[in-house]
């Protein structure tokens, strides 16, 4: 859930980020692009939909992926796309927060994903995954081989497990048939090392997720050291960065762990980080189906090569000399290691062979100094009979290359940063939006939808639902309640506005909130201030989402399948609401959180509408 931000970007501004990512020999110029296929459930910083919230359901257009993959698309119609669910509708599991119990039901909803992908936006999925993070099923995986092949899709290649090595490299070993249809082994935060097992299995190996590190100069050397040594110490000839893009409010878990940062939508502010750059040294001169060279690429004075080959007569050299303190990624843990300025001297023959190497006089040298990201430079280096040397220093990143085609573009300065518009309204009348979510909402359990409330006369057809009706098989610790958060961390004060609308009769309810302090994968530790108001008439203050912490309750009134008005005010340590404009209670005392977000949300997962919300902070 973290690209939830960037599509509520205007242009020119969202166009510049998405060419900074995917436009070739620009900016990062991406080879890969992972998605979440949406499961409803939190998947670390939110929830992403699903295709099927349930059984009879389907629907190609919810969320915002389908759209991020078709921008990939148009700017690079060679980049390889992955679908990996972290989560899945509960209908899934039958009951059970497990999916593997009906495999041939898991594959259906997979495989389903991907003809839609193809159907509705003609998008051929490249690889496919089993289960972020959690246990695999060998039964299932040949399963999901089969269904793809019966559905024409034997192109589509499977990635296992995308956690860590083993079991699964021991189990390929033993098991013949799922050795035949696993194509790649796909590891997690691997530190650049890989085990004896996964490469007897003689499959490709990958950094399937890596990097998970805040964006400064540090999480830019991070990336510098692993890109090369993943391939260096561990074999891994793709190494792939969660997140691409941190576009999700800063105060949720991992918080600026992207190649770049686009948080602001609302502004149009975005900065291109370091790691864009890093990237750009390796993705800008090579591409998918180059080779790497079998050397010894590590440096004597410490740091790391590789070399790649098209085949063709051209060459890539990607150095780097990282020390210990500013490579350090947020996991696993680093041991520490020496790097000091060095001379070194490559020599072009061996595997790229001496006929070839002869006819290289000359390497374009793109050079990144870790202490100034603005200075990547180019100049052209002399090769000498078929060797050269370079004078390395520390933090320092090199491409020599053959080719002519690397470039540091930059767009026109964005607009300065700012925060949040402390007066904000959505009154959710958009007849045909183009994506399923409200804008700057960020759903942290359930799953909030424009609605067409067909049956309602007057000032309610076009509202805000939860549609999310039973707790879906899980990745973290989703809440029992559904929320979505929009706003502001800093806000202090505030007075929260919305139109409310219960559907679940008798223990159906809803809730606004504000101080609302905690999301993505820590949610259900979520504290703030919760206006609650339920289906049998009651309603109840608390300090919690759980509920657990009651600070007033009492009658209301408030019935299901009617409308009516929830304000929340917040002002220092009191707190007061009123519903339908009238005070319902005052002069309850706040202590903490002493700040945060702005929130709606529900009871239980159950349908609700909101509408005509309005925050001033």
């Amino acid at each position: 859930a973290t690209s939830r931000l960037l599509v509520n970007y205007q242009e020119p501004y969202r166009s510049q980020i998405l060419d900074y990512l995917f436009k070739p020999n620009f900016g990062a110029s991406l080879h890969m692009l992972k998605v979440e296929i949406g499961g409803d459930g939190q998947s670390t910083d939110g929830t992403e939909p699903s295709h099927m919230h349930y059984e009879n359901d389907e629907n190609y257009f919810r969320g915002y992926e389908w759209w991020l993959m078709k921008e990939a698309k148009m700017r690079n119609p060679k980049i390889k796309l992955i679908g990996l669910p972290w989560t899945f509708p509960a209908w899934i599991g039958k009951g059970e927060n497990w999916p593997y119990d009906f495999p041939d039901v898991t594959a259906y909803y997979i495989v389903s994903w991907i003809l839609g992908a193809k159907q509705y936006h003609d998008l051929d999925i490249d690889y496919v995954g089993i289960w972020n993070e959690r246990a695999f099923n060998s039964k299932y995986i040949k399963h999901l081989r089969s269904t793809l092949d019966k559905h024409g899709l034997q192109q589509v290649r499977i990635i296992a497990s995308d956690r860590l090595w083993e079991p699964i490299s021991f189990v390929l070993l033993l098991d013949s048939e799922l050795h035949g249809v696993v194509d790649v082994i796909g590891a997690h935060y691997p530190g650049t090392k890989t085990v004896p097992n996964a490469l007897l299995t003689e499959k490709k190996l990958w950094a399937s997720e890596d990097y998970s590190t805040f964006n400064d100069e540090v999480g830019a050397g991070c990336w510098a050291r692993i890109l090369n040594q993943n391939y260096v110490n561990g074999n891994m000839t793709s190494t792939i960065a969660w997140n691409l893009v941190a576009s999700y409010y800063e105060e949720l878990p991992f918080g600026r762990c992207g190649l770049m940062t686009a948080q602001e939508p609302w502004s149009g502010h975005y900065r291109v980080e370091a790691p864009i750059w890093i990237t750009a040294h390796t993705t800008q001169f090579t591409q998918p189906g180059w080779t790497y060279l079998q050397v010894d690429g590590h440096l004597k004075g410490g740091g790391s090569f590789v070399a790649l080959t098209d085949g063709l007569g051209n060459l890539t050299i990607i150095i780097e000399t990282m020390t210990h303190n500013h490579s350090q990624c947020i996991r696993p843990p680093l041991p520490h290691f020496s790097v000091e300025p060095q001379r070194a001297t490559f020599y072009l023959k061996g595997s790229f062979d001496l006929r070839r190497s002869l006819l290289i006089q000359e390497l374009g040298c793109f050079v990144t100094y870790l202490s100034d990201f603005c200075s990547l430079s180019f100049l052209y280096f002399q090769v000498w009979k078929g060797s050269f040397s370079l004078d390395l220093d520390v933090d320092e990143v090199y491409t020599l290359t053959t080719l002519k085609t690397g470039k540091k573009c930059a767009c026109p300065e964005p607009p300065p940063p700012q925060p949040f518009p402390s007066n904000y309204k959505d009154d959710f009348n958009i007849r045909n939006p183009p994506f399923s979510e409200a804008p700057n909402f960020a759903d942290q359990t359930g799953v909030f939808e424009y609605f067409i409330n067909a049956s309602d006369p007057g000032d309610h057809v076009f509202t805000l639902r939860q549609v999310v009706v039973q707790r879906p098989i899980t990745w973290a610790s989703d809440a029992d309640q559904t929320i979505s958060i929009i706003g502001n961390f800093q806000w202090v004060n505030m007075t929260i506005n919305c139109d409310i609308y219960i559907e679940k009769q008798r223990d159906g309810g809803v809730f606004i909130a504000g101080r609302v302090d905690n999301g993505g994968i820590y949610v259900r530790q979520t504290k703030g201030v919760f206006f609650w108001v339920f289906a049998d008439g009651t309603y109840r203050v608390t300090g919690d989402l759980g509920g657990k912490e009651v600070l007033m309750k009492g009658l209301s009134g408030v019935r299901d399948n009617a409308w009516h008005t929830l304000t929340l005010n917040i002002q220092g340590t009191s707190a007061s609401g009123l519903l339908n404009g009238y005070p319902l209670w005052e002069n309850v005392t706040i202590s903490k959180p002493r700040n945060g977000w702005a929130a709606i949300g529900t009871r239980s997962f159950e349908f609700a509408q909101f509408d005509n919300f309005h925050v001033e902070a």
